[in-house]
């Protein structure tokens, strides 16, 4: 992406909130920000916003630069072109919602204000609540008074924080959809704070991991989520499959690992040595059971037996605990983690799969991740 035509971030201090951020959107793109509370992510929103200073970095938007320390660039921030939405709305208690749009269009001359507010206003489906105040409002309809005074300034970058936190299950799916609409036809760049990692999933063409302020790993979720770049970027995507074992041999296009006295055929990784210790991960989408009715090729794959553990049910799928298989020297410090994957009830069902069942399962090759340690310090 040409940073002349999107969003180009890259911050950096040492206090009050450490940061060493770099990541950058293009026009029609929403980024997703996630990480643990204190990673940066609403510090970093208010940067490019202009609403703190930053002790070094470059804010880049739409060609113009916002920020810059090497320049001496640091725009105020109504000259950004910046549409910030926050979690709480922000919204004017004793203004309608037609007024506290119209707050944000001071740029128009003031006879076409009345009517960009309101068309504002239908394009997040509240035509006909022009002249509720907040209180007469829901919690999802303030939000989108709150979006639309965002849009009101016809930002370059639209900056979401946690902007569906405050609303019940069934308001945020139905915002997420809005957004997702909305965001095609205004054709900026978004970034979107959350701690949901299901809503970047669903949302996010692109996501960036932030740990104690420093981008960790930038990518597309999906991608991430099967190949985190490190141990920690799999903790912090909630990957529970994460385990420990060292490097056994190279084949052409394979790589073998020894863990809990099994040897687990993974993609090639030439470029790992021999006895070097590596951390490993594969999602529950990885982890394939032997069914009983049929065979599958994939049970030709790092054949693990256990026994289950534990099994949680979440509607029609269960989410399956198994811990492997022990040795003669007793229980392997990986096994102290066991595996996890779902499977459909029904499937779980015809199989015997349940608490206390002796079952056994694949972890694909093409699914085993491997990764270079590293210490959280």
């Amino acid at each position: 992406m040409s940073a002349t035509r999107g969003l180009d971030v890259y911050l950096h201090q040492t206090q009050p909130v450490p940061l060493n951020a770099r990541f950058a959107c293009a026009p029609g793109e929403l980024t997703a920000l996630v990480g643990p509370s204190g990673s940066g992510k609403t510090t970093i929103l208010r940067a490019i916003a202009g609403l703190g200073g930053i002790q070094a970095g470059h804010v880049h938007c739409a060609g113009v630069g916002w920020f810059d320390s090497d320049a001496g660039i640091n725009l105020a921030p109504q000259a950004r072109r910046a549409g910030l939405v926050f979690q709480d709305y922000a919204l004017f208690p004793h203004l309608s919602a037609a007024q506290n749009v119209t707050q944000a269009l001071g740029h128009l001359p003031r006879a076409k204000r009345a009517a960009r507010a309101r068309a504002l206003l239908a394009s997040v489906h509240l035509a006909g609540l022009e002249r509720r105040r907040p209180a007469d409002l829901s919690g999802g309809q303030a939000q989108r008074v709150a979006l639309a005074r965002a849009l009101a300034r016809d930002p370059a970058v639209l900056l979401l924080d946690e902007p569906f936190s405050a609303v019940d299950q069934i308001t945020r799916r139905r915002l997420r959809r809005e957004l997702a609409s909305l965001r095609q036809r205004l054709g900026c760049a978004t970034i979107l704070v959350t701690h949901d990692l299901d809503e970047a999933l669903e949302l996010a063409d692109r996501m960036v991991v932030l740990h104690r302020g420093e981008t960790l790993q930038t990518g597309v979720p999906a991608e991430m989520l099967r190949k985190p770049a490190n141990a920690i970027v799999a903790r912090l995507l909630d990957q529970r499959n994460l385990f420990t074992g060292v490097v056994a041999a190279h084949e052409p296009g394979l790589t073998w690992i020894d863990w809990a006295a099994h040897r687990l055929r993974c993609t090639g990784r030439s470029e790992l040595q021999i006895g070097a210790r590596v951390d490993w991960m594969i999602p529950a989408a990885g982890v394939l059971l032997h069914r009983r009715d049929r065979p599958s090729h994939g049970e030709r794959e790092n054949p693990l037996q256990g026994r289950v553990t534990k099994v949680v049910s979440l509607g029609e799928t269960l989410w399956i605990t198994l811990r492997v298989g022990q040795t003669e020297q007793g229980p392997q410090r990986a096994t102290e983690h066991p595996l996890t994957f779902s499977l459909p009830e029904h499937v779980a069902r015809r199989n015997g799969v349940e608490v206390g069942a002796s079952i056994t399962v694949s972890l694909l090759a093409d699914s085993l991740h491997l990764m270079t340690p590293v210490t959280d310090g």
